[in-house]
């Protein structure tokens, strides 16, 4: 022994979000939405854009997490998000990144009209929508997102189609409009989709850093409260169900509008 010591390397590998404030996460215990969350923070800081971004949050539990994040953040009335977030990107513009962060009622039912004429205007910005197919934070209803025979609140013996229609498939609905450039589906109910998502979300943040258009994820999650079972069964149920019904995927991903 020379009495020389090697020197250590250590390379960080994974670590607590800097973006994250040391409090407790406002959703019930097995929710999925703070994993959403989680994976477009991961993202943010990943592009080197978590600085410049600013978040939107529609009513409801999707956008919670966000509370607890040191960003600028703004809350919009039940629905309007895009509006809100179009009119601070128009404000900005290249000195900000803005996306929503909206479940699947804010975004697809009383605020679908946002969405789609704002898909159709090409605004540059990014909607993340959380889908746990009920109204979560208001008692678990019946959303635009409830799977047929699912029961809810509102639908105490399954949605029927002859009385309460289908469900919508909203990045399929989006496809067709040409402001759109890109529109995807994950979920965060396995590792492997966790990674999906960041994936996905990073690459519909980057076509807002590149002025391309608009851009759109929808993100799968899970509701035990309201499903009315435990995390493991919400897990089983997604794979089972609603991953069924809604498949994951890139449905439209382009370089340009024209």
């Amino acid at each position: 022994m020379n009495g020389e010591k090697k020197a250590v390397v250590k390379e960080k590998v994974y670590g607590p979000s800097e973006l994250k404030l040391a409090f407790p996460m406002p959703s019930c215990p097995g929710c999925g939405h703070p994993l959403a969350c989680k994976a477009i923070v991961e993202v943010l800081e990943e592009l080197g854009i978590a600085g410049k971004s600013i978040c939107v949050i529609g009513v409801g539990c999707a956008g919670m997490g966000f509370y607890m994040t040191k960003m600028d953040i703004a809350m919009a009335a039940h629905g309007p998000a895009p509006a809100l977030a179009t009119g601070i990107k128009q404000a900005l513009f290249d000195d900000a990144i803005v996306f929503t962060v909206q479940g699947d009622g804010d975004c697809a039912a009383i605020g679908a009209g946002y969405l789609v004429n704002s898909a159709a205007r090409a605004d540059q910005i990014t909607v993340f929508m959380f889908n746990n197919a009920n109204y979560g934070t208001t008692g678990g209803q019946m959303a635009p997102t409830t799977l047929l025979g699912q029961v809810t609140t509102t639908t105490p013996m399954g949605r029927d189609a002859k009385r309460y229609g289908y469900p919508l498939h909203i990045p399929e609905m989006l496809v067709p409009i040409k402001g759109v450039v890109y529109s995807a589906r994950s979920a965060v109910n396995s590792p492997a989709n966790f990674q999906r998502t960041k994936k996905y979300a990073k690459t519909a943040l980057q076509k807002q850093i590149d002025n391309v258009g608009f851009s759109f994820v929808e993100v799968l999650t899970a509701c035990v409260v309201n499903w009315h079972m435990t995390p493991v069964d919400a897990m089983t149920w997604m794979e089972e169900k609603q991953i069924a019904e809604y498949p994951l995927g890139e449905f439209k991903n382009v370089a340009s509008i024209d």
